[in-house]
């Protein structure tokens, strides 16, 4: 089953996201930040919610759909609000038993 996200309003398929069971954890956390918002790695770090104008309201919901399927959980909507930077969102997702 392929994974959809909007992107700049087009619909685009994820299957660049696909990873195999010896990926890591950040490199799988950080590959979803890049495609969703279409940024490079090294911009990374200092990032946060609407820093990037594909890190709006629809990326925002784009981005915790990926991450909640690829790392198979769900998460409570107090952490999708809370979810405002990448580095948050390391935090957040360790209460999911998601170490980064």
């Amino acid at each position: 089953m392929a994974d959809f996200v909007l992107k700049n309003g087009t619909i685009i398929q994820v299957s660049t996201l696909k990873y195999h069971i010896f990926m890591s954890k950040l490199k799988i956390y950080n590959q979803v930040f890049t495609k969703i918002l279409g940024i490079k790695e090294t911009k990374l770090k200092k990032l946060n919610y609407q820093g990037v104008k594909a890190w709006d309201s629809v990326g925002h919901m784009n981005l915790i759909a990926v991450l909640e399927k690829k790392f198979d959980i769900e998460m409570d909507i107090d952490d999708i609000v809370d979810f405002s930077s990448y580095e948050k969102g390391k935090r957040i997702l360790k209460k999911y038993k998601i170490s980064i």
